[in-house]
């Protein structure tokens, strides 16, 4: 048995992970306990919904059903927390905690990016609402679907093929979504749609929308961005834009692990999903432009602050030995 080639330095050999078979006690008892903790505190937070119960199985089945992908989920369980924490913000609004900005921000948005369309200025998304084309709404919804596969796709690659640079991907991945989470509550703010639907006025609980991304819907014959947007967590969390960050995190991890063609489908792909978040009016360009300086920022302090802290590094090597599949 030996450990994948590229391991961090100082890091042991991983052979006394399976000094004790998979089914220990010690071991059944932990993820036992997290599973019944977990599937409690959700119930009481948002209530109990059957997503919650399958991520506990598909969990539970991956950690014991052999050693490879007991690794495997170990190693994504850094994209499970994001999952749960995104999930418990419904418990926990934001504009419960600082004013909702509505108006001042598409103020601002039609002041900087603002287009003139028969004498009356408007903001870019108000111009795209009344000059949409169905090509454009199917391949507009196309990059919008790739928001979150695209990160995993690329995620389980790094996974068989570097699985140091999976960690520091997957760890900036999670970090740009924390950044991004405190900022929705330091600063709430409403998308676009929502000011084409309710106007300027707060309203509170406003279920979520898919907004332009209906008609790709309706043009696939589907309730794909229906039934997403139905569980959205929080309507007033549309600076920065998330989504906007997610596919720059990629394209910076790819340029030394994939081929330029590679890096190219996916600077494509982070453009097609920026423009369709201002032409299905879900984001601002400022939403867009916040999403992107948070993950740019958040990627050079992970690269040259956090990736060079000594308990830091030593964190790393210890989750590399769990995540490292013994051949």
């Amino acid at each position: 048995m030996m450990i994948q080639r590229d391991s961090p330095a100082g890091i042991k050999d991983a052979n006394s992970m399976t000094s004790k078979g998979r089914f220990d006690i010690k071991t059944l008892l932990f993820t036992t306990t997290i599973s019944i903790a977990y599937l409690l505190l959700s119930a009481w937070l948002v209530g109990f919904k059957t997503d919650q119960l399958w991520l506990v199985v598909i969990f539970n089945a991956c950690y014991y059903f052999s050693w490879h992908t007991r690794h495997l989920i170990t190693g994504f369980s850094i994209f499970i927390v994001y999952w749960v924490l995104f999930d418990y913000m419904k418990a926990f609004p934001n504009y419960l905690y600082n004013t909702v900005h509505i108006k001042d921000l598409y103020e601002a948005e039609k002041s900087l990016f603002g287009v003139v369309v028969n004498g009356v200025k408007v903001t870019p998304n108000e111009y795209w609402l009344s000059h949409s084309q169905s090509w454009i709404d199917i391949m507009s919804g196309i990059f919008y679907l790739c928001w979150v596969p695209v990160p995993l796709i690329f995620a389980a690659y790094l996974f068989y093929n570097d699985r140091e640079a999976f960690i520091h991907f997957s760890a900036t991945f999670l970090l740009v979504n924390l950044v991004g989470f405190v900022i929705y509550y330091i600063y709430p703010a409403a998308p676009p749609w929502y000011v084409q639907l309710h106007g300027f006025d707060f309203i509170a609980h406003t279920p979520g929308n898919p907004a332009g991304l209906t008609r790709f819907d309706q043009h696939m014959n589907a309730n794909i961005f229906t039934a997403l947007y139905s569980k959205s967590s929080n309507v007033f969390a549309a600076m920065p834009s998330l989504h906007s960050a997610y596919p720059l995190v990629v394209l910076y991890y790819s340029r030394h692990h994939m081929k330029v063609a590679f890096q190219a489908l996916f600077a494509v792909i982070a453009v097609g999903i920026w423009f369709s978040a201002v032409y299905n009016s879900h984001h601002y360009v400022l939403d867009v432009a916040a999403g992107i300086i948070c993950a740019a920022a958040t990627i050079i302090f992970y690269r040259r602050v956090l990736m060079h802290t000594t308990w830091y590094k030593k964190g790393v090597a210890k989750f590399f030995v769990l995540v490292n599949t013994i051949r």
